[in-house]
Formats: C-alpha cells, structure tokens, sequence
C-alpha cells in the first residue's frame, strides 16, 4: 500500500503547487497558477493583471520555465493582462512524445490564448521562447500587435549556420535514451553548461536560486526527453522559419541582443522577416538579459510594449 499512498500524495503536492499564487517581487501583485487543455495538451501558465490595453505573452527559453518572467510581470499588469505559459514538454506542462517544432508550439500557445477570449495581444519571446514567438506572429499576423525576440537566433533564416551559438552545437544533436541516461540525477551539471557558458561572466548570470528551482523542474519524469525536443525539431524549424520568411511581418519588432552573445545577429535575422524592427544591443551583457541586464531589458520591453499600435 506504500507505493500508491506516495503516488497519491506526490498528485495532492503539484496540485497545491500549482493553484498556489507565484511569488512575484511586487507583494500587492497576484500571480495566479492556472492550468488548461490547449491544442490538446496540458499547458500550465502564470497570469496577473487585467485592463483595457492589449494582452502580452510571455515565452520563456531553455533551461528555464515562465518562472523567469517573475520581475517584469508587475511592470506590465498594471494596465492589461499578462500571461506566461510553460511551453509544451517545459515546467508544470505536459510532456507529448511529439509537436516541439515551433510552429506547433506556437499553435498550443494560440490556442490558449484563443481559449482566455484575446482576440490580439503582444508577445515577448527569449531563446526557444522567441522562436515560438515567431511562429505565433507568422500564422497569425492579424491576431498580434507587437513581438519582442530576445538573444538567440532563427533557424533556416539568413546565414543561421553562423550563428554564435553554434560554437556548442553538439547539444542540437544531444538527445534519444543514452543521452538521457546520461543527465538522469545529472540535471544541474548539464544545465549549468547553459547558465554558465552562455553568460558574459557566470557569476552574474542565472541566480543560484533560480538554478535550484529549474534544476527541480528539469529533473522532473520526462522533462529532459522532452526539452531535448526543441533541439531536434530544429530542422524541422529551418524549413517552416525559411517558409514564413517569404511574407515579412507587418507588425512593430522589439529585438534584443546580449553584446557577449547574439549581439548583432539576431537583429539583423529579425530585418529579413520583418518591416518595421527595432534593434538593440544590450551592452555587457550575455544570453542571459533578464538576468544579467535586468534593468535595461525591462525598461526597452516596458517603453515598447507600453508604446501604441502603429
């Protein structure tokens, strides 16, 4: 009787955990954990604020879940709904075998949105988060107001076979069940590769809080075969990105780009599918921009997503 009263109480603990309020900077700000059926999947995301002025979308990156939208979520509610989901396979979401290209988890995200009654919102998206940004803009243009990218790259845009990422290419490819056995009570050390690496210095990169608390997630049943997935589907993102890129974006564009990092690419990526970009390079910092230039990155996308439709 042992093993079903742990499982049952293991289901009671993530369902507390997932009705109970995040914890945000701002204390009079309600962050509220929902869960719903999106693009059949189970998508967990955050929610604070309401009023008259557009919607914004949160999307996360690797290594990370919507917990990392925490500070900047209370300089967005004041006046308007912000929502951000953990993408599909990512923290408290479900885990299908199948559906990590972009354009599918753009779908699941459309989905959701669709199924709280936006009828156009705003969307901000880092790393894996902007890819599915993205998609999200380009199979629905007339639904999105504004889109912000956040240091990472395009896949099958421009000369994306140079990108600075792919100097550590090898975990595009790292994933099937050795890969897995591999990270298995291992999470942290092939996370901190991401945190450390990517940043411009380690020490102000990924806070050692927040490295405990995505190391928990990652380490859950499942999460690392299925965050492999973002990787793998990249050729898959190469076509339908090189597809999507024919019809540029009409919408205003956001780009930002660590100067330890993207910098420059990513901007000049963004100029090849859109019309109307704004580009910046934040100065020091590396991949990591909420974390290591938090101030800067908040203020560009507050002033952009506080600024009126064209």
């Amino acid at each position: 009787m042992k093993a079903p009263i742990a499982a049952l109480l293991s289901v009671l603990i993530c369902m507390a955990s997932a009705s109970a309020p995040a914890r945000s900077p701002d204390e009079s700000l309600v962050v509220a954990n929902h869960v719903a059926e999106a693009n059949g999947v189970k998508l967990h995301y955050l929610e604070a604020g309401q009023g008259p002025d557009t919607p914004v979308v949160l999307l996360h990156g690797y290594a990370e879940t919507s917990h990392m939208w925490l500070p900047l979520i209370p300089r967005l509610a004041t006046t308007r709904t912000v929502i951000a989901p953990d993408l599909r396979g990512a923290g408290d979401s479900s885990q299908p075998d199948s559906g990590y290209d972009k354009k599918t988890l753009a779908q699941d995200i459309h989905a959701l949105v669709a199924s709280l009654g936006f009828k156009r919102v705003k969307l901000v998206g880092h790393d894996i988060g902007l890819m599915v940004a993205y998609a999200y803009a380009s199979q629905y243009p007339d639904e999105v107001e504004s889109i912000a990218l956040m240091d990472a790259f395009l896949p099958g845009v421009g000369d994306w076979q140079k990108v600075w990422l792919l100097r550590d290419k090898w975990h595009f490819n790292f994933y099937g069940e050795t890969p897995e056995k591999l990270v298995r009570g291992r999470e942290r050390i092939y996370l901190e590769h991401f945190w450390n690496d990517f940043a411009a210095d380690p020490k102000h990169s990924v806070s050692e809080t927040d490295r405990r608390y995505y190391t928990r997630q990652y380490a859950q049943p499942g999460a690392m075969r299925a965050t492999f997935k973002y990787f793998q589907a990249f050729e898959q993102d190469a076509q339908d990105f090189a597809e999507f890129a024919k019809t540029p974006l009409p919408m205003p564009m956001l780009v930002l780009g660590g100067e330890k990092a993207s910098g420059q690419f990513l901007i000049t990526q963004a100029r090849l599918v859109a019309t109307h970009v704004e580009g910046v390079v934040v100065p020091g910092s590396g991949h990591w921009l909420m974390e290591e230039a938090p101030q800067q990155t908040m203020d560009a996308l507050t002033r952009f997503l506080n600024s009126s439709a064209p």
